[in-house]
């Protein structure tokens, strides 16, 4: 039976990072005296009404296991080859005690704002729809190939971003269904969005990157270390 009002945030890490070309995967890089994934784990720690969170990871992990975690809170699932498989490894390990929404958030967005995911949460809950959290593209915006082939408007564009927050059922038999017919799925939203669910753009920071690579690093470790400064 479904738990009421119950979340459970779910936090996909089973991927290597290949562009980061490091030896560990990125989120184990270290970063102000924690890795990468248990910056991500602690905000997600002080979300309201998320009391339990699983990461997946990948079957060949050697790194979980050594951070210094609350396993009261923090559990672990062995992801899948793809971030959708992950997350739907974890929605399936959830299914004999289901929350009523889960909140999906990347391992390597350690910048994530607190106030932004709480502020997610509460417009979800009071509409009754998923949503995620977006930034609105500031950039002028160029489609083309080696040359532009023309300039898109940009009034109605938005950077997706995470987390993203959804009802565990409908999420989970959206992520079903669209894995089995070979949808390209990139994020929690478009599998939604291809079952025909409505899903709300809540606008948040815009320096909730996704560290990718080498020059993602160094920008996270400088705003961290501002993060760090205004909590003290």
């Amino acid at each position: 039976m479904t738990n009421p009002n119950s979340i459970v945030a779910i936090v996909p890490a089973a991927g290597v990072g290949s562009r980061m070309q490091s030896q560990l995967p990125k989120q184990y890089i270290e970063l102000q005296g924690k890795t990468v994934l248990e910056h991500s784990l602690n905000k997600l720690s002080r979300v309201d009404g998320v009391h339990h969170i699983l990461v997946a990871i990948s079957a060949t992990d050697d790194y979980f296991h050594s951070l210094e975690l609350n396993t009261d809170i923090v559990k672990t699932v062995i992801g899948g080859k793809e971030r959708a498989d992950s997350v739907l490894a974890a929605l399936d390990a959830l299914a004999d005690n289901p929350p009523q929404w889960v909140l999906v958030h990347d391992a390597a967005r350690p910048l994530v704002d607190v106030t932004d995911i709480n502020n997610l949460v509460k417009q979800c809950l009071q509409s009754g729809e998923g949503g995620i959290l977006a930034a609105k593209v500031r950039d002028t915006i160029k489609r083309g190939d080696d040359y532009v082939h023309e300039t898109v408007p940009r009034d109605q564009l938005f950077q997706a971003l995470t987390p993203q927050f959804f009802p565990y059922q409908a999420l989970r038999q959206a992520l079903t269904q669209a894995l089995a017919e070979g949808v390209a799925i990139t994020d929690e939203a478009s599998a939604m969005e291809w079952a025909q669910h409505k899903v709300r753009l809540v606008c948040g920071r815009s320096d909730n990157f996704k560290i990718t690579t080498p020059e993602d690093l160094q920008l996270a470790n400088f705003l961290l270390a501002q993060q760090v400064t205004e909590l003290l």
